[in-house]
């Protein structure tokens, strides 16, 4: 049996309310609830799959301390995601109330591509622009 490679890297990020984020992010963008560990409102450590490939991790806003080294303030992250449909991913991320940064554009680097803020203001850019082939 072959496995799926999984992601080496893993964009993470902090909320104040991370069950509705989590929530948010899959209505919203169509990220996938992997695993939720956690108790009540606090979330220790979630991760959600991107469907055509790599997933972010994220977790409850913590007090920054000797204990908490990972600290980051909620609402400071952002990202770019790969897709294939940019237009009806706009629709459903603007239906599910994500705050349009800017709307539907063509790059000159070749993408079709918007970006969005969710509901604790990480700023989300969605498009077509796959990257640049690795060399050697």
């Amino acid at each position: 049996m072959t496995q799926t490679p999984q992601p080496q890297v893993w964009p993470t990020l902090r909320a104040r309310d991370a069950r509705a984020l989590i929530a948010f992010l899959v209505e919203a963008f169509g990220f996938e609830e992997t695993v939720v560990h956690g108790e009540g409102d606090r979330v220790d450590h979630a991760q959600l799959d991107w469907p055509p490939g790599g997933g972010i991790m994220l977790g409850s806003e913590r007090d920054p301390g000797e204990d908490n080294p990972w600290s980051l303030p909620p609402g400071t992250f952002g990202a770019y995601v790969v897709t294939d449909d940019p237009d009806t991913l706009l629709a459903r991320a603007t239906a599910a109330g994500a705050t349009v940064v800017y709307g539907l554009r063509e790059t000159d680097y070749g993408s079709r591509d918007f970006a969005v803020r969710d509901p604790e203001g990480n700023l989300w850019s969605f498009g077509t622009y796959h990257g640049e082939p690795r060399k050697g």
